[in-house]
């Protein structure tokens, strides 16, 4: 989007030459006003109603004169409508019947109504818009002087190069408790990880604590190693500073290279939990260098040698140690992350099924991988899809395959318009786990790293089932919008 200062930085030099242009750039200079209502307040619909939207002007909001094109995706890979609709009324409806399960995904451009200018009048705001922005930036003079033709502003387009005109990116899901995994699981599947396991179990894990110092009163801190197998666990380890048994809180983290916050662990310790904030690479925690930037790549053409077989041996390490550890109540175990730290939390349960007691994941990555050439869009780690022998590995790590060995409750939120971790996948896995499960949508939530504050619901319903679990009440997962709606709409 066009921000006011970038248009006031336009306008006034601009107005010198060309005075009487002031007034179609700055009526370009913002997006219109528009508030899209869904039809149904959850976003969820069931097998042939309609699916839509209302379209609004706010209050106080001049009504925009152009139109409005939108694209509606199935999955977000497969159009399966197009059109406009204008607000020259105040009001417009966005709406279709679908009646095959899926994921809709809508983007909703603006086409502003053209201004009136001449072409001589573009080609003086276009030499000073020109003039503005390669001052003081060499690589835009370069640029300018090799295309000396070039116009970013055009009469068939005013906002030329420099607008954003996306006015909204929707979803809704359609029946998603039918959607179905889009492959079996490999052959092998089970074998492969009993294998694995029975590996991990013979190496020793030789624990080192270091004792760390913390602000936060009332808690111990610990550097934590642990041997795996082929690598070593790393993280924080933070409890109570008070004698007592706790119920524990494993803690995985999502994608990238960083080092970890010790206060995610200490804050976490002062609400009474034996907490172990796992590392996803071996390196220290408080190290964010060490492992390319890159891993999801390594090895990526077997299993045996994929990046996250080490991972995911890390993170059923890091169970075991917990599990055995002293400080642990015997009671309340709960998994848990966000993005990478939901998929690694998955894996970890359909791995050790009835050692934990709550699975609490946000919008879980690697659900889906194969998913492209079956009429789905993956997410991360956005593997080679083109490559066979990637794909044959990426299920061996598919939280999908997982999920049918999961027995503990699980609560999975996601986002409608996540392109990071597609709703559709993660409605997948749901319908996999033959627990008991609570789905929270986000209907207007993009990846939480994109769109932080449309993250209100798993911030509020994980919030309270962790300080329930810590105070030993049992989860009891709200299964209305997980049960299988079967009944077409007619």
């Amino acid at each position: 989007m066009i921000r006011t200062t970038l248009a006031s930085r336009i306008a006034r030099p601009l107005g010198l030459a060309c005075a009487g242009c002031l007034l179609p750039l700055a009526a370009l200079a913002a997006l219109p006003q528009v508030r899209f209502t869904p039809l149904h307040a959850d976003g969820i619909y069931r097998l042939g109603q309609t699916v839509g939207w209302t379209v609004t002007v706010p209050a106080g909001a001049p009504d925009p004169r152009g139109r409005f094109a939108y694209t509606i995706k199935r999955n977000d890979l497969d159009v399966v409508k197009t059109g406009s609709f204008s607000l020259a009324s105040g009001r417009a409806t966005l709406a279709l019947r679908f009646d095959a399960p899926g994921m809709l995904y809508v983007t909703v451009d603006y086409e502003p109504t053209p201004a009136a200018l001449s072409r001589a009048q573009y080609r003086t705001l276009n030499r000073g818009l020109k003039a503005l922005l390669s001052k003081d930036d060499p690589p835009l003079q370069r640029l300018f002087a090799r295309y000396p033709h070039y116009q970013p502003l055009a009469p068939q387009f005013p906002f030329g190069a420099f607008a954003e005109h996306r006015v909204a990116t929707l979803g809704a899901a359609v029946a998603p408790t039918l959607l179905r995994p889009s492959l079996p699981p490999p052959r092998d599947f089970n074998a492969f990880w009993a294998h694995q396991l029975a590996a991990l179990r013979r190496v020793p894990m030789r624990v080192k604590l270091t004792p760390i110092a913390t602000a936060q009163a009332g808690v111990k801190l610990f550097r934590v190693r642990l041997k795996s197998l082929g690598s070593h666990v790393r993280g924080y380890l933070a409890m109570p500073a008070h004698a007592g048994r706790f119920p524990a809180l494993l803690i995985y983290q999502w994608a990238g290279v960083y080092p970890l916050q010790s206060a995610w662990a200490t804050n976490r310790a002062a609400e009474g939990w034996l907490v172990f904030d796992v590392d996803s690479h071996d390196i220290p925690p408080n190290r964010g260098t060490g492992v390319s930037q890159n891993y999801p790549a390594l090895g990526e053409h077997s299993p045996q040698t994929s990046y996250f077989l080490g991972m995911y041996l890390r993170d059923t390490r890091a169970l075991q140690y917990i599990r055995h550890n002293r400080l642990w109540n015997g009671k309340t175990l709960v998994l848990t992350g966000t993005s990478m730290g939901g998929q690694q939390s998955l894996a970890t349960a359909g791995l050790n099924p009835g050692k934990e007691t709550a699975v609490i994941v946000n919008e879980p990555s690697g659900a889906d991988m194969n998913g492209l050439a079956h009429g789905r869009r993956p997410g991360y780690p956005f593997y080679a899809t083109q490559n066979p022998s990637v794909l044959h590995t990426a299920a061996y790590f598919d939280t999908v395959n997982f999920a049918p060995h999961i027995t503990a409750p699980t609560l999975l939120a996601m986002g409608f318009i996540d392109t990071t971790a597609p709703p559709a996948g993660l409605w997948t896995e749901l319908n996999e786990i033959p627990a008991p499960k609570e789905a929270v949508p986000m209907i207007d939530s993009a990846h939480n790293n994109i769109t932080p504050d449309k993250q209100d619901a798993w911030l509020s319903r994980s919030e309270e089932l962790l300080a329930q679990l810590a105070h030993g009440d049992p989860f009891v997962p709200n299964q209305a919008l997980t049960r299988p709606q079967t009944h077409r709409v007619r």
